[in-house]
């Protein structure tokens, strides 16, 4: 096991290296130059311009920009933005703390509603129960995720007035009950329809049918057998929805005014600060490596079957 971990975080390196050249790249030709719109709609002064970027190294070729970037990165320096002049890493700091606990909350909906609805329809299959979980997880799949945090937000916030419209703190985990369950109702129909799925076919496996021989409780059956061998596909899409929980915050902190991540990627954009973006992204990748990383672990647990060399 130990050998298979480190090998996987070998491999990590060259993606790592892979996706952030390749992030850096396309910020980079973006239209606009980040440092005139320091001056607004006013002219700017192009012997101030020069000045600014000869001193942030934007007047470099763009593979020697990328070298000091990743020089600075393996230091823990994001650099600093170029309107404000303050330090990536502070803004991250304040941002991401957010964003993860909105990540956290909405994959807690997914793990807890999404797998208990996929069981129930699994080991009903054909009745009404399922037929219902299927029909309500292809309409959340089907509507984009905007429509229903503009829906959730008329709803219980303006007609029903359960909740604040849009969040007034940010840090509050209360306030980000509403904005989490947008953001994961997506992933929580796809859990549910491949736990579903998953749970129907094993139901049918010869390793059941000598459980219920073996006259085991069904409780027993289900949560130890027919649960356990099931979560696999499962396991493997909650691993990789951590990555696009992150992403997908940026839509739904827009709506329901979270100051998390997406709410300073979307000024970087406005503000052309391609060192934030790549900051930004640059921590997604990690995050993202890291769960795919776990995942592949927990595969050896659900399943003892699983080894690695």
């Amino acid at each position: 096991m130990g050998r298979y971990v480190a090998r996987r975080l070998l491999q990590m390196i060259p993606v790592f290296i892979g996706t952030t050249l390749l992030i850096f790249l396309m910020v980079n030709v973006l239209p606009g130059d980040p440092v005139a719109s320091l001056w607004g709609d006013k002219p700017p002064d192009p012997s101030q311009v020069a000045q600014i970027k000869h001193d942030r190294g934007l007047d470099l070729p763009l593979w020697q920009q990328y070298l000091h970037y990743m020089g600075g990165l393996l230091q823990g320096d994001f650099g600093n933005t170029i309107a404000g002049n303050r330090p990536i890493l502070d803004e991250m700091t304040q941002a991401f703390p957010v964003s993860m606990r909105l990540a956290a909350m909405a994959w807690g909906f997914e793990i807890v509603v999404g797998i208990s609805l996929g069981v129930l329809a699994g080991i009903r299959r054909g009745r009404i129960i399922d037929n219902s979980v299927t029909l309500i997880t292809l309409l959340v799949i089907s509507v984009p995720i905007f429509v229903f945090g503009l829906f959730f937000q008329l709803i219980f916030g303006n007609q029903l007035g359960w909740v604040t419209p849009t969040v007034q703190d940010s840090t509050d985990t209360a306030q980000l009950l509403l904005p989490a369950l947008v953001l994961g109702m997506v992933g929580l129909a796809y859990v549910a329809r491949l736990t579903r799925t998953s749970i129907a076919e094993n139901r049918q496996a010869d390793y059941m049918r000598t459980a219920v021989a073996k006259g085991l409780p069904k409780r027993r059956i289900v949560s130890r057998h027919l649960l356990r061998n099931s979560l696999i596909p499962v396991v493997t899409y909650l691993g990789t929805d951590i990555g696009t929980l992150m992403g997908g915050a940026v839509v739904t902190e827009g709506i329901f005014n979270v100051t998390g991540v997406g709410n300073l990627l979307f000024q970087a954009l406005a503000r052309r600060e391609g060192a934030v973006i790549v900051g930004i992204v640059t921590v997604m990748v990690l995050v993202y490596l890291l769960a795919s990383l776990l995942v592949d672990l927990l595969y050896a647990v659900l399943d003892p079957r699983i080894r690695y060399a």
